[in-house]
């Protein structure tokens, strides 16, 4: 067993063991419930921790690696004024005009 994510946020770790899944690859939440021990125990031996097997590690680190991975969307310019528009944002600050999506 090998740990390939943790986090103290539980719904973290849940998407990452989501995406796994699908992917065919077996895993689960260690210390799901620990919270309760932070005070008692250091915290960060307390957050949930996404294992899978050994055999399946080197696949669901490059799986969890590509998610958790910054994927910068391309600039788009806005069809009617001219405007260049970051990637992230839908409509257009200048005159609110939507993204061509498909010309993205």
């Amino acid at each position: 067993m090998k740990t390939v994510y943790s986090a103290s946020n539980i719904s973290l770790v849940s998407i990452l063991q989501n995406i796994l899944e699908g992917h065919g690859i077996g895993c689960w939440i260690k210390n799901e419930f620990l919270s309760a021990g932070c005070g008692e125990i250091p915290p960060i031996e307390c957050w949930p921790q996404l294992c899978v097997d050994d055999e399946n590690y080197s696949e669901a680190n490059r799986i969890v690696e590509e998610a958790l991975s910054v994927k910068e969307m391309p600039s788009w310019i806005c069809v009617s004024c001219g405007e260049v528009i970051e990637g992230q944002f839908s409509e257009c600050w200048n005159c609110g005009n939507g993204c061509p999506l498909p010309d993205r």
